[in-house]
């Protein structure tokens, strides 16, 4: 199953890039595999697939002993300040940065490591008091403060689009995350990168890739549906 579903998403976003004038060499999958057992990860890594994501520390710790040493993990989800000195000498990027306090915390935890962590700033950019992120306004302030920071490179931004069942509903905030992206970009601020942008999900990431996603993160069209209700493939509040 897993095989077939990665088949069918790598054409999807064939696809997509097609009808966007973009490379698929372009866009990074990242197979999120969240409440799945490692095994079902690996049949995954069988078919190609090395950049895997999860929503929590505790699950990265589980399943990277399990895995092979040459899996990219990625932290999608929230992250809680106590957590950083587990997870920083583990992850590839950590996707949801979305405080200048939780940005301390890493820099202080990558300091003693002596490690350079790259990060995205995670944005709200469908307002929705049930998610995390920073409001688009306060975007560029925030990353001028932890641009200062020397052992962490921002790399750019991520998103979680409201869900919907109409891909094209999300369009227009896709469309925003990319313009944001432009302008921190154009302002020329030391150590931020800004090119990674991160967003779409199951349902909505060839209308992410169409409006410039650079990141897809999967879990639901590759391994299958959630362990348990209401959850989204990258971090809510609860």
């Amino acid at each position: 199953m897993v095989h077939e579903n990665l088949v069918q998403v790598h054409e999807r976003i064939r696809k997509a890039c097609e009808n966007a004038g973009r490379s698929p060499d372009e866009v990074t999958l990242i197979a999120v595999g969240k409440t799945k057992p490692a095994e079902l990860l690996m049949e995954a890594y069988d078919a190609g697939e090395r950049a895997f994501g999860e929503n929590k520390v505790q699950e990265i710790l589980d399943k990277e002993c399990r895995m092979p040493s040459d899996v990219r993990w990625h932290m999608i989800g929230h992250l809680q300040r106590n957590k950083v000195r587990q997870v920083i000498d583990k992850v590839e990027l950590i996707h949801s940065v979305d405080s200048v306090r939780l940005s301390e915390t890493i820099e202080a935890e990558a300091a003693k490591k002596d490690l350079m962590v790259p990060i995205l700033i995670e944005v709200n950019i469908g307002g929705e008091e049930s998610k995390y992120g920073v409001s688009p306004d306060e975007v560029l302030s925030m990353i001028r403060e932890i641009s200062k920071m020397p052992h962490i490179r921002i790399r750019g931004l991520m998103t979680i689009a409201p869900f919907t069942e109409v891909p094209e509903e999300n369009r227009g905030l896709f469309s925003e995350m990319r313009k944001l992206r432009d302008r921190i970009r154009e302002s020329g601020i030391p150590n931020v990168e800004m090119d990674i942008l991160s967003m779409g999900m199951t349902n909505d990431y060839e209308t992410a890739i169409e409006e410039g996603s650079t990141m897809v993160r999967i879990g639901t069209g590759i391994f299958g549906s959630r362990e348990y209700a209401k959850s989204i493939e990258g971090g809510e509040k609860v």
